[in-house]
């Protein structure tokens, strides 16, 4: 009988060691690498996410560029946000993420910033802007124009208006979109090129304008798991799709592309 007991206690010692060892506990969690402009809402998408399922999410935020790469480099990302389709084609093209689970899930807009206290308002964006003028000896902040998708979209954007040229050499270029946006909101640049959504969470900003949709590519955020994702990796993904995500998504003012799944 004791021996039994004995068997059995082993046995448990064995499976609770199981489950408790870095590998089970890797399996309870996956890492996220999503563009700037999705933290507020994607922090709140994954305690809901956390709080279902048990699964810890930890996110890494910054421009979708340096995310491509760092995935291509091997970093241990198991699902991808990117903010513009080149990103994601450019990680597909590495094959760093799983084609099949690629999906077209958030939209957004442009808008033009100024910090909260500035008497610029309500400005006309459309062909002819003089976007250098209204900045007069101010900086005007975005990102990259060479690689960040949010400064790739202003430079669409004002090329089209054919504004790009005066307005070039005062532009401030940023690491992300959340950088340009915090040099408006401290008062070290004028303007600022950024999301819509970017605009709604930082009370030290306001929108004065917002650019044409057809004045540059369609703002769409892409997402994929990547190759070495964990299998977890595809039941986030369907969340992301969910009705609960959808909610947070349109009140970070997000246009969500997908039929809910659930």
């Amino acid at each position: 009988m004791m021996h039994r007991v004995g068997v059995i206690f082993a046995a448990f010692i064995i499976v609770f060691g199981a489950l408790c060892s870095p590998a089970a506990a890797q399996e309870k969690s996956i890492t996220v690498f999503a563009a700037a402009s999705m933290k507020n809402a994607l922090d709140e998408l994954d305690t809901a996410y956390t709080k279902k399922t048990g699964v810890k999410v930890t996110a890494s935020y910054a421009a979708s560029s340096a995310l491509a790469k760092q995935i291509e480099q091997g970093a241990p990302a198991d699902v991808f946000i990117s903010a513009d389709s080149d990103w994601m084609d450019y990680a597909a093209a590495k094959n760093s993420i799983d084609r099949q689970t690629r999906v077209n899930l958030l939209g957004n807009s442009l808008v033009l910033i100024a910090p909260k206290d500035s008497k610029i308002d309500d400005v006309n964006i459309g062909p002819g802007f003089d976007l250098a003028k209204l900045a007069g000896d101010g900086r005007i902040a975005t990102g990259d124009a060479k690689a960040v998708p949010v400064g790739k979209y202003a430079k669409a954007a004002l090329e089209k208006l054919g504004s790009w040229q005066a307005a070039e050499p005062k532009f401030a270029m940023a690491e992300n979109v959340r950088a340009a946006l915090t040099l408006v909101a401290r008062g070290e640049a004028a303007l600022g090129v950024v999301y819509a959504t970017d605009a709604k969470v930082e009370p030290g900003v306001k929108a004065v304008g917002t650019f044409p949709a057809d004045s540059h590519p369609a703002i769409i955020y892409p997402v994929a798991a990547t190759t070495t994702a964990k299998p977890a990796a595809s039941d986030y993904l369907a969340f992301l799709r969910s009705t609960v995500a959808k909610m947070i998504f349109e009140k970070a003012g997000f246009k969500f592309l997908v039929s809910p799944s659930s």
